[in-house]
């Protein structure tokens, strides 16, 4: 017998074993570490760090391509996320905080520019973009895998998520990272909601609105974009939804009223036909005229076959015996109230509400709850984006919007690329022990690098006052811990897997002001870096604490701040060009804030000004401490560095931290013929 046929014999059992352990045919199960639900840009996004850690992971997906949503949404074909090209600038973290649309990776090109340079791109754009982004990636998606039922079983190696698709075949994984996005059509039901057309599925041709009035329910970016569509045919354009208009330009946030979609707000302040009104949905009826009716005056009024009348519930007689199609005209408004705003028929009314979140897949053991936001059309989640009740289960994406609603960007692109990024790095602790990322710096170096993280880092630009920069001070050095989420700064060492000193931690955060201004008005901006905390554009803040803030502390926080009050705090005045490198703006009371936190002189000196501080003082600038006074710097002449050796002047690692006077200062100077009750400062 070949000597290697049992060796041979035993790596293909082992083989079975293996393959028997991830796929079993009886039942159609397959088992990985990680199932991805979702395969639009939040599930890609994960995808593509799962793969760059070589973790089991496979990305399940319904259709026959990721990000199938924008196949048929917007329903006008343009995105309203900026694809900015041109930025005069290479910097490809800078270039980040103009381009919404692309996702992270480490090649530099894979960019949504390279499948469409226009500044809206066009809705199609997108899948083939990411189709891109899947196929020079590598990514696992395995798509035509419909998951129509998810629960959750607790085992002896603790828990995990079963998801059967169409074909009763299961997938189980330890963690389930949801990233389905919000696709289900939001409706509100009254009186007449069946006689309503929905945004899904209405006629995106503008000829076919000719001549008619069209009601539009809702004031959100997808009522406005069918709005804008139909200007040019349909004779009236009304619009109606509980509250007013929001722009996106006065409330800082990107998923309120876009400027790109907003031209019937200048056809109605110019009475030009359109218009727009307030009334809560849930008491409108909406009813077809069974009947001729005649006004008060005994006229009659002249109808269209199938035309729509707005009225209210109050005013129907006999409400339980009614049908949205049978009103009569006394139960009109414009019978009560002859200069009713609705009182003109419609030829048709549009449903353009927004999408939610959908729910019905899970069972009870893994359904995550309703947020307390957004009229409940999103999960709930915790600050790390984990299902509140359903450990094990993250939430990722547009889904994962309730943390930030109507707040910052982590319903879009632009914002959850980094919000994904920031649930990766918890899994990697929590599963894998790898902590987070961080960059170790001397504390001299802690100036300019928080000047380079304000100047160019994208992450903390869109996700402002969600993700912030957590620096953690250790005395002669710190840590830099990017892209932390703020709410759950009681838990940072856990998430984090960093313990904080006794000599505290920074934290840096981008924020908008706080007071309603006219954001067009003459004095909408703040330029007196003395007055640094009035301003009201995107700035950078800094929070000093000198221990972790509690989680009750954060509970109570003032209303509208980001996190708890620190012991110290510093805001950078805002700029208009958002570069914040001035001299005497920026740059000098920054170091005198980060002086206050440390407790030491943060200036940068000459070797002579390091020579005679060694000198002088018992405690040199920590400058000198950790350069001139380590040969750093200073040219290898053993001669002078022999004397200043023997002289007691090189502090080790250990003293370059601490206040407590170093004897070797003591010998310099008792060798020098000075006291040591000279009153020299300590801190100077």
């Amino acid at each position: 017998m070949d000597s290697n046929l049992p060796c041979f014999i035993l790596f293909i059992l082992v083989g079975c074993v293996k393959c028997s352990s991830e796929y079993h045919p009886h039942n159609g199960t397959r088992h990985y570490d990680y199932c991805v639900l979702g395969a639009g840009p939040a599930g890609l996004q994960m995808g593509y760090f799962l793969s760059k850690a070589k973790r089991d992971y496979i990305i399940l997906e319904r259709n026959s391509g990721p990000g199938s949503f924008f196949n048929k949404y917007p329903r006008h074909r343009k995105l309203i996320s900026i694809n900015k090209i041109h930025t005069g600038r290479q910097n490809r973290e800078f270039n980040l905080r103009h381009d919404w649309n692309s996702l992270l990776s480490d090649k530099p090109d894979l960019l949504l520019k390279r499948v469409s340079r226009e500044f809206y791109p066009p809705a199609d754009a997108f899948p083939l973009y990411l189709s891109t982004f899947v196929k020079e990636l590598g990514l696992k998606v395995r798509y035509g895998v419909d998951i129509g039922r998810i629960r959750a079983v607790q085992s002896v190696t603790g828990r995990r998520y079963i998801l059967t698709d169409q074909h009763v075949s299961d997938y189980t994984c330890s963690v389930l990272l949801v990233a389905t996005g919000l696709w289900v059509p939001h409706k509100v039901e009254f009186v007449g909601s069946d006689l309503v057309e929905g945004y899904e599925s209405i006629s995106t041709n503008p000829e076919d609105y000719k001549d008619q009035s069209v009601l539009i329910l809702g004031k959100g970016n997808s009522a406005f974009e069918t709005a804008q569509s139909i200007l040019g045919r349909a004779s009236h354009v009304h619009m109606i939804s509980s509250s007013p208009v929001r722009l996106a330009w006065q409330t800082h946030y990107v998923g309120d009223l876009r400027a790109v979609n907003n031209e019937l707000i200048d056809t109605y302040q110019l009475k030009s036909l359109d218009g727009l009104l307030e009334a809560h949905l849930d008491k409108i009826v909406i009813a077809q005229r069974k009947e001729q009716g005649r006004t008060r005056s005994g006229e009659k009024k002249k109808e269209k076959k199938g035309q729509l009348y707005v009225t209210l519930k109050k005013f129907l007689q006999h409400q339980k015996q009614k049908n949205s199609s049978d009103v009569t005209g006394e139960e009109l408004p414009g019978y009560y109230i002859d200069n009713f705003s609705l009182r003109k028929p419609y030829d048709r009314v549009i449903r353009c509400l927004g999408f939610r979140f959908n729910f019905s897949v899970f069972d009870s053991s893994a359904c995550p709850p309703k947020s307390d936001n957004a009229k409940g059309r999103l999960p709930k989640v915790t600050a790390w984006y984990e299902g509140k009740n359903t450990p094990g289960l993250f939430v990722l994406g547009t889904a994962a919007h309730s943390r930030d609603y109507r707040s910052s960007a982590g319903g879009f692109v632009h914002g959850f690329r980094y919000t994904v990024r920031a649930v990766h790095r918890v899994l990697e602790q929590r599963y894998h022990s790898n902590p987070w990322p961080s960059t170790k710096l001397l504390t001299t170096q802690l100036q300019s690098w928080i000047l380079k993280r304000v100047g160019e880092a994208s992450g903390p630009y869109q996700m402002f006052e969600v993700l912030g920069d957590v620096i953690l001070l250790r005395g002669s050095h710190c840590e830099y811990v990017e892209e932390f989420t703020l709410q759950a700064l009681p838990q940072f060492s856990n998430l984090s897997g960093h313990e904080v000193s006794d000599h505290g931690l920074i934290v840096l955060v981008m924020q908008y002001g706080k007071k309603k201004i006219d954001y067009l008005g003459p004095e909408r901006t703040e330029g007196d870096w003395t007055k640094a905390w009035k301003s009201n554009f995107l700035h950078p803040v800094l929070y000093y604490y000198d221990t972790l803030p509690t989680e009750e502390e954060m509970k109570l926080r003032p209303s509208g701040w980001a996190l708890p009050r620190p012991k110290a705090i510093h805001h950078m005045v805002e700029d208009f060009l958002a570069e914040w490198d001035s001299p005497l703006s920026h740059i000098q009371p920054l170091r005198r804030f980060l002086e206050h936190c440390v407790q030491t002189d943060l200036r940068a000196f000459y070797a002579e000004s390091c020579f005679r501080s060694a000198l002088t003082h018992r405690k040199p600038p920590l400058f000198c401490q950790q350069g001139y006074l380590k040969r750093q710097g200073v040219a290898h002449r053993k001669q002078p560095w022999q004397h200043i050796h023997d002289a007691g002047l090189m502090p080790t690692e250990q003293d370059a931290g601490t206040s407590v006077a170093d004897p070797a200062f003591s010998n310099c100077l008792a060798q020098a013929g000075a006291s040591k009750s000279s009153g020299l400062k300590l801190d100077s």
